[in-house]
């Protein structure tokens, strides 16, 4: 019987002459130098993760581990190039054999040089969304749905509903019951779609965006050879924003740490909060039952704010049951504790922003250094117009404005089609909505109701008897639509008079919802902010003075856009979610009222109001120096008859009046 030698692997150790000790504080040097195994590293909210993972890296390099043999995985592509430029910057030396970059990028790697191993071609091609759309929409043709028929998902809401089931884990039937029960009597059907179009992606040789992950980890999970490789090359593996894993991506890095156990997750799992985009907080706070010998580590020490806007921080988070105890410590100086603001309604709250923002600008601090944060956009309506109104420069993180996103301006333009007859770009923007009519279909179209409008002696035409008489040009499968376009018509002249408000929510009711749902994975949020624009249009006595406004703000979006090319200095407005990582000297946040902040429909099951909670705590983290909270006393409520008082966050409360400063808000008018 042969005698087994074991080869130890030469490890030949450099030198980089880093003091670590002197440039870590002694709970980052802690998880910098952990010994070999499973840990978990709790980095909390400005806490220096990024420099422990890059300091991870070296000391790693110090040791003796290759640097292929290490892998080091981010979420973003900025993220992966700022580690990795740290790390080259760090150890002075060549990072390019480093296996870096985010999930996608580095599953993109692996399956280049293994696809044929699970049956694709290694010159396989990557659809971009818009390709996936149009392979989906030949999918329900495969499948033989008739789309026209019936009520049925567009081909990007389809692909979103794959999506969430390939990264959740669930089964298509559970997705379509927890997430879009409004289509659950189509499950059936949809599945037929989604595997025509996995057949099709397949034939073609071309894979979407999940499947760089899904494809990766099928690879792992059903080639020994595939899996061995990568288990026994991977000697250490670094996960950064851990608590934003997916079920795959948890999975995947399961797989790969299976044989070393070297798995230093990074992450907090205070600042999980994109479970809708199918993200599982759970994996965070499982790791240590996952891996067995987890070593735990905190890192509490916080070097971007101040003590008092981390006593606020710390006493909303306590909030939630189900997490890892921890409590930010500041190294900065006292300062000014966070001012709660209670506002006559939401036209004060603006007020009240956009005067601070300047004064504060005067004190020397810069617009850019400054953010106003919300739980949604249509928190900020009135907000973008007082800023508007006052010619302060502002920027949305979004890329869109309210009034510019696409469900605002179709519902717009139904009532510039009322409001001007002859709007000929809302005309169309209406018809192009209805299924079974393209751009040649509504061009002539177009020319048959602009014929008929001037034909009409009267100042006032009946637009809906003109629309109604032109069906017979109407393609056969649009009929029914069209015919129910031209009764939403007749409603809106009949209506006219009872303001822009009533106008929008007959829209609604009409049959835009239904659009809603088959267009948008995020229906219920838009369905939302048409509410608020109702309630907001009712300010307005004709709609002429409502489409009035929303032409003021478009054309001065425009002009915004221009001069921030050459000037950059503006303030920033963004949704909690599109500010996590970022930090700003001063930070508002606003509409902090039960039902806003916390949502409505995060209020009703615990897991959803903690998640909010967790947001609340990732909002008031970003603040460096000054913290404002602000709610509204009144707020528009559709279905209540007018305004109503607002209950303030729930998470005001949690904070108490000690760890916070009052301000009322006075009316001052020096001429008066």
């Amino acid at each position: 019987m042969p005698k087994e030698y074991n080869i130890k692997p030469f490890r030949s150790s450099i030198e980089l002459n880093i003091d670590y000790e002197s440039e870590l504080n002694a709970q980052q040097l802690a998880a910098v130098t952990a010994t070999p195994g499973p840990a978990l590293v709790l980095a909390g909210a400005g806490a220096g993760k990024t420099r422990t993972l890059t300091y991870r890296v070296a000391y790693l390099l110090e040791q003796g581990i290759p640097i292929d043999r290490i892998l080091l995985l981010t979420f973003t592509n900025k993220a992966a190039k700022e580690m990795m430029e740290r790390v080259q910057d760090l150890i002075g030396g060549d990072t390019s054999s480093l296996w870096g970059g985010t999930f996608h990028s580095v599953g993109h790697r692996i399956l280049r040089r293994n696809a044929e191993v699970i049956g694709y071609p290694s010159t396989f091609t990557i659809m971009d969304r818009e390709d996936a759309k149009d392979l989906m929409s030949m999918a329900c043709t495969d499948a033989e749905i008739d789309t026209k028929a019936t009520r049925f998902p567009k081909p990007d809401l389809l692909c979103d509903i794959l999506s969430m089931s390939i990264n959740t884990g669930m089964n298509l039937e559970r997705v379509m019951q927890e997430r879009y029960f409004y289509f659950e009597n189509l499950t059936e059907d949809i599945a037929k779609v989604h595997d025509a179009y996995s057949k099709r992606k397949k034939s073609n040789g071309v894979m979407d965006f999940d499947d760089l992950l899904n494809q990766w980890l099928r690879l792992l999970r059903e080639n020994n050879e595939a899996r061995d490789y990568f288990q026994t090359k991977f000697q250490f593996i670094l996960v950064d924003e851990y608590q934003d894993t997916n079920q795959v991506q948890c999975e995947l890095i399961d797989q790969l740490g299976n044989r070393h156990h070297n798995i230093m997750a990074v992450g907090d799992d205070s600042q999980s909060i994109y479970s809708w985009r199918g993200a599982n907080y759970r994996n965070i706070l499982e790791f240590p039952e996952r891996h067995e010998g987890t070593q735990v580590f905190k890192i509490e020490t916080n070097y971007r704010s101040t003590p008092e806007i981390l006593n606020c921080a710390n006493a909303v988070i306590a909030g939630n049951p189900q997490q890892f105890e921890k409590k930010l410590t500041p190294v900065k100086k006292n300062g000014m504790k966070p001012a709660l603001v209670s506002c006559n309604d939401a036209n004060q709250q603006a007020e009240f922003i956009a005067q601070r923002a300047l004064e504060l600008r005067d004190e020397g601090i810069l617009l850019e250094n400054m953010v106003v944060l919300y739980r949604s956009h249509f928190h900020a309506l009135e907000l973008q117009l007082e800023f508007t109104r006052r010619n302060i420069p502002f920027t949305i993180t979004s890329g869109i404005r309210f009034f510019e996103q696409s469900h605002i301006k179709d519902v717009a333009a139904y009532l510039k089609v009322v409001s001007n007859q002859k709007d000929e770009m809302a005309f169309k923007r209406i018809v192009l909505m209805l299924p079974g009519i393209g751009i040649k279909s509504a061009d002539k179209l177009w020319k048959l109701y602009k014929a008929a409008l001037e034909d009409e002696i009267t100042l006032k035409p009946d637009l809906a008897k003109i629309i109604q008489e032109l069906t017979r040009s109407v393609p056969k499968k649009a009929i029914s639509e069209w015919e129910q376009f031209a009764e939403n018509v007749s409603q809106l002249e009949d209506g006219q008079n009872k303001g822009p408000g009533h106008l929008i929510r007959l829209v609604v009711a009409a049959g835009y919802e239904d659009y809603l749902q088959n267009k948008f994975p995020n229906y219920y949020s838009r369905l939302e902010d048409l509410e608020q624009v109702a309630g907001f249009a009712d300010q307005y006595e004709t709609t002429e003075e409502f489409l009035s406004e929303l032409a003021l703000l478009s054309n001065l979006d425009s002009e915004t856009n221009r001069d921030t090319q050459s000037d950059p200095e503006q303030i920033r407005l963004s949704t909690i979610h599109q500010a996590k990582g970022l930090e700003f000297e001063v930070v508002f946040v606003m509409m902090l009222c039960d039902g806003l902040f916390p949502s409505k429909r995060a209020i009703e099951s615990p897991e959803g109001e903690e998640e909010e909670r967790r947001l609340f705590y990732v909002a008031v983290t970003r603040a460096k120096t000054e913290l404002y909270l602000s709610y509204p006393l009144m707020r528009f409520m559709h279905g209540s008859g007018g305004e109503t008082f607002q209950q303030p966050s729930r998470f005001i409360n949690e904070i108490g009046n000690v760890l916070v400063e009052e301000w009322n808000l006075q009316s001052f008018d020096p001429y008066g």
